[in-house]
């Protein structure tokens, strides 16, 4: 009989988080922990900074609900209906599922991608957290402008919160999972009770003054100066894609697996509905209190103090870690699929200090909306090219796997419709001048055509009976 691991590194080479393998039986989670873990990761210290963007970018009160109502309604449903029943059905997480559909080769480019914007995600979520906890020793706050860091004590704090994150995503899903869904009920409620506590500074007396205020003071519908306007169709296609990466990018197979059905996908809604619409309009409404206040800077750690004290900024703290803590998880299994001599501690201890080392720089945070539209772009067509090889490709008579069943070291259709889609997007957007956040739909169909046309010519001779949907 083994003697148990004893010393810490022996402890820590023996959590199992699957990587090459499906999840076993006894490892699958009920429902609460995926409640618990989506509402966790999505109700954010981001949301700090995204609800104010809308502020900042004029988005109208009646253009901002229905909006995220609609696209936050579509996000669940590219969960449920795309992304969970793959996981479930294969118990593998992404990479090692794209490994068998791409190649080696075309994997660890997608990994190094992948991991890169993962590490840029939650090193925004870190920089979120270090905003309140650095406020109570009066650090100075990054300012809109802000490229690099602006003091000593700004890079102190990163370094700590960063530590702390980097610690809890080695522990593994189920520690992650557990944290989130003891932090998630507290979050909300400081969330909503921010956004109420202000509403009699921005004017609201009673229930009936409210829509006026959100359309006079709060939505205005007109943007800040140099800001883009943005409509009821900006609003819809963020709140849909803004985790494009996640739901039909697919890496989210990489939670979902643990499921034990295919329905948990709808679990996401508490994310969606806690995080990004009452949050990010909770947010909103501090934002324009903020503004009144002469300051610009929607520096999350101080804007959630105008709204609950130091309960708010304990939230923005709790919010960053639960958001940071399974993005680094993801980030720490994309490169262990490429690194298999190390073990995964060891890789997202690699991730983590990268992700603090960009945390350092606080136009990550400042930048989000951008950003979040641009690493979902830049990982969806993979996402497609899953999709279609797990359930299209059977349905033509075509092998799944292919790559895998070949030996091939790459598969070109793969790196057709990941490259051909990205070449469309920038296309459609510098002829016709689309914008980022409209670009996700058409280039995951543009993605999805380019890889079935490319796999049925690579496999003129062979057929689903050579091996079936492997």
């Amino acid at each position: 009989m083994n003697a148990p691991p004893r010393t810490i590194t022996e402890r820590l080479d023996a959590i199992n988080e699957f990587d090459r393998e499906p999840v076993s039986n006894d490892r699958l989670q009920g429902p609460g922990n995926f409640i618990g873990l989506y509402a966790g990761e999505h109700v954010a210290g981001t949301e700090f900074v995204i609800g104010p963007l809308f502020v900042a970018h004029g988005v109208a009160a009646a253009d901002l609900v229905l909006g995220l109502l609609v696209g936050n309604l579509l996000a669940v449903l590219s969960w449920a209906f795309l992304t969970a029943p793959i996981a479930t059905r294969t118990r593998l997480n992404m990479y090692w599922m794209l490994r068998k559909i791409s190649g080696p080769w075309l994997l660890i480019a997608y990994n190094v991608v992948n991991a890169a914007m993962f590490c840029f995600l939650a090193g925004s979520m870190i920089s979120v957290a270090a905003t309140a906890v650095g406020l109570p020793f009066n650090m100075p706050m990054p300012a809109l402008s802000d490229l690099y860091p602006n003091s000593l004590a700004w890079v102190v704090v990163v370094i700590l919160v960063g530590s702390v994150v980097t610690v809890l995503a080695i522990l593994g899903f189920e520690k992650i999972a557990q944290f989130s869904k003891i932090a998630a009920p507290w979050m909300f409620l400081v969330f909503v009770a921010c956004g109420v506590a202000v509403l009699p500074q921005l004017g609201v007396q009673s229930a009936g003054d409210f829509w006026s205020v959100a359309n006079e003071v709060i939505w205005t519908g007109v943007p800040l100066e140099g800001r883009v306007h943005f409509s009821f169709w900006h609003v819809m296609f963020f709140a849909w894609f803004c985790n494009m990466a996640m739901h039909i990018g697919m890496a989210d197979l990489t939670i979902l697996r643990y499921a034990k059905k295919w329905t948990y996908g709808f679990a996401s809604a508490f994310g969606m509905y806690l995080g990004h619409f009452v949050a990010w309009i909770a947010a909103s409404i501090l934002y324009a209190l903020a503004l009144q206040q002469g300051n610009d800077s929607p520096a999350p750690g101080p804007i959630a103090y105008l709204g609950a004290g130091y309960a708010g900024v304990i939230a923005v703290v709790v919010a960053g870690w639960t958001t940071a803590n399974p993005t680094i998880y993801r980030a720490g299994l994309a490169l262990q699929t490429i690194t298999p001599n190390w073990k995964r501690w060891k890789v997202t201890l690699a991730v983590g200090g990268i992700t603090t080392i960009a945390a350092l720089f606080p136009a990550l945070m400042m930048r989000l909306l951008d950003f979040v539209a641009l690493y979902g772009l830049l990982l969806m067509p993979m996402g497609a090219v899953l999709f279609a090889d797990f359930w299209l490709l059977p349905k033509l008579g075509r092998r799944s796997n292919y790559a895998e069943w070949k030996q091939l070291l790459i598969s070109w259709p793969a790196a057709l419709a990941w490259f051909g889609a990205l070449a469309a997007c920038w296309g459609i957007n510098a002829v016709w001048g689309v914008q980022i956040f409209f670009l996700g739909l058409p280039g995951w169909f543009i993605a999805t055509a380019l890889y079935l046309g490319g796999s049925m010519v690579q496999q003129r001779g062979a057929t689903q009976d050579d091996g079936g949907n492997a």
